[in-house]
């Protein structure tokens, strides 16, 4: 069983930690907002995930595989769905005052969408849980067990993610090198997006 765990921890950090639009986005949150003003965007990032964990496994990705049309129209709406969240952190303001950082930060719907639109996201778990499935001896026991250590997985993943856009932020506090900041992960999420979709 420990090596079970360790083999699904091991693939869901690397799936779900290395750079795309999510993290991406989290990290530019970091530095633009803060952890704290970051903490809605994190929570609805969450939320989307443990709903593209539960449609996993209810088969959704199995739909995404048989009706093509169906995860491409998904896959288009998310990927703009990603643009917008990419203008909205390039286009906030420079090193303005708490209240309108506050304000432009994204939110937990923008979270909660961004995930909820992501195709890559139910593959990625459809995935996981047809190759790293627990070993219980009833199938809801080893399902309900992987989901929950992915869940905990990704939360530690997201966490850090927002932190290192945390820990950077202070290295660009003039207006030049905070807009430089903002835009490169920006440009980056979208370079994610076109990876995504194979251009």
């Amino acid at each position: 069983m420990i090596e079970a765990i360790a083999a699904l921890v091991t693939t869901t950090f690397l799936l779900l930690g290395s750079p795309g639009p999510a993290p991406l986005a989290l990290a530019a949150t970091g530095a633009s907002y803060g952890v704290r003003r970051g903490t809605p965007f994190l929570a609805g990032i969450l939320a989307g995930l443990a709903v593209a964990i539960v449609g996993a496994i209810a088969g959704l990705a199995a739909v995404f595989a048989n009706f093509p049309e169906v995860r491409y129209t998904v896959q288009v709406l998310g990927g703009l769905y990603i643009c917008y969240i990419a203008y909205k952190i390039a286009s906030g303001p420079v090193l303005a005052n708490e209240r309108e950082s506050e304000a432009t930060a994204p939110g937990f719907a923008d979270g909660f969408i961004l995930n909820l639109l992501n195709p890559k996201a139910y593959a990625a778990f459809l995935a996981i849980f047809s190759q790293f499935l627990l070993p219980f001896s009833e199938i809801f026991t080893s399902f309900l067990a992987t989901g929950v250590v992915c869940f905990s997985v990704a939360v530690v993943v997201d966490v850090i993610w927002l932190c290192f856009g945390r820990m950077i932020g202070p290295l660009f506090q003039k207006p030049r090198e905070a807009r430089l900041l903002r835009v490169t992960f920006a440009v980056l999420m979208v370079v994610a997006v076109l990876i995504a979709f194979g251009v």
